[in-house]
């Protein structure tokens, strides 16, 4: 089978947030953008249900930079339920006595290279060339799916075609345990996901899904996805 390289896009933005999970109501970057972000920035600019994305590498071209802010969050969760209960106690909903203030801490002036595959699905029935041309074009003109973000919406991402004239920062370190995607993995029946019942009757879609890590280490600015990642599931 023929060989062909990895499709690339440069990536950049003011501000990113790849929040690591241990930390729980604090928001932590990680250093680098995950491949679950990355892949989320691949299938902004460029989806279709016949094939996956397989994130390779991501080139840090930016020094790595902290800085923190502190947000007013609330504390409880939009639902039905909650608006129901509000109403059934003669009262409404008041902002000011349900804010907490969070801590986060994010990155700044970020750009990378991520560099990627494409994998066809089995029911897919055209060449993968197809798809990279797509992609290529896509990338060229600036066009996307949806607008891509660096690990949440406040952070839009720009993107472009690497100009060949980018070079990743010379940091190598072992960064420790990074999220690789979430697993969603079937059930007793076989389903990935199904249609439940919520409380009070509502339908809710549930998910198995369950997060994969791997141990990563940035390499002379270059963080390499393990290949054996992908063959542990359709993350």
């Amino acid at each position: 089978m023929e060989y062909s390289p990895p499709l690339s896009v440069k990536v950049w933005g003011d501000f990113a947030r790849f929040t690591r999970p241990e930390f729980g109501v604090e928001r932590v970057s990680y250093e680098v953008m995950t491949p679950s972000a990355a892949r989320g920035i691949l299938e902004a600019i460029f989806w279709k249900p016949e094939f996956r994305w397989l994130v390779r590498e991501i080139e840090v071209l930016a020094p790595i930079r902290h800085f923190s802010i502190l947000r007013n969050e609330m504390n409880s969760l939009q639902s039905d339920r909650s608006a129901r209960s509000w109403e059934a106690n003669g009262g409404g909903y008041y902002a000011d006595e349900d804010r907490a203030q969070r801590h986060t801490l994010c990155l700044r002036d970020v750009a990378y290279i991520i560099r990627a595959d494409i994998e066809l699905k089995p029911h897919a029935t055209d060449n993968v060339a197809k798809y990279r041309d797509q992609f290529r074009r896509k990338v060229k003109r600036g066009q996307c799916f949806n607008q891509p973000y660096l690990g949440t919406r406040e952070f839009s991402a720009f993107f472009s075609p690497p100009d060949g004239n980018e070079e990743p920062i010379d940091a190598t370190d072992d960064l420790g345990l990074i999220l690789f995607d979430m697993d969603f993995e079937p059930d007793e029946k076989g389903r990935v996901s199904h249609v439940g019942h919520g409380p009070e009757g509502r339908m809710v879609v549930k998910a198995n899904a369950r997060p994969q890590f791997f141990q990563a280490r940035l390499e002379r600015g270059v963080l390499r996805v393990p290949r054996e990642m992908y063959e542990r599931g359709q993350a």
